[in-house]
């Protein structure tokens, strides 16, 4: 699926700026995007050895799907909002901040909720990359391949959670 809308305008008649709907969704993601890219990145150095590698790749492919949105955005002459990416990084460090049920380290709970939202992220992204398939951009991306790689990333980091959930509910004898 290419990136471009059927008319081969991108569905747009205003000088080929995009409609103010999508230029507010495409910041909004952008926001969420920047703080993903932020939380991916502390799972892979917190992980636990077993999954470090997986999740290194995964923090890094967010980063890349930042970066190709970001290409998105210039094609659509759109720009990141700095308040939304500063707010939203700065909802990222406060969330650092939950009760994790111990007063000092890192609790396995931790790592359940982080992948978790992990989880959330890259469904949000994947809803954009189906977005955009569908309504057309004038970005030359693969959407095709920008949706596989989200139900990949989706599919390690649901494994991940998974084994961090079990060992945090594991009952011990």
């Amino acid at each position: 699926m290419s990136g471009t809308h059927p008319s081969g305008n991108g569905g747009r008649a205003n000088g080929g700026r995009a409609p103010r709907a999508l230029a507010i969704y495409l910041k909004d993601h952008h926001a969420a995007g920047s703080a993903g890219a932020r939380l991916a990145a502390r799972i892979a150095e917190s992980a636990e050895d077993e999954a470090r590698g997986d999740l290194a790749r995964i923090a890094q492919e967010v980063q890349e799907d930042l970066h190709t949105l970001e290409r998105v955005m210039l094609a659509e002459k759109v720009r990141p909002n700095p308040a939304k990416d500063t707010l939203a990084k700065s909802l990222e460090l406060l969330g650092r901040l939950k009760p994790n049920g111990r007063i000092t380290g890192r609790a396995p709970l931790s790592d359940v909720i982080e992948l978790e939202t992990l989880l959330v992220g890259i469904t949000g992204k994947a809803a954009l990359w189906k977005s955009l398939a569908e309504g057309g951009t004038k970005a030359s991306v693969d959407l095709d391949e920008l949706l596989g790689r989200a139900d990949a990333q989706r599919a390690t980091v649901s494994r991940c959670r998974d084994r961090a959930a079990s060992r945090a509910f594991a009952r011990r004898s």
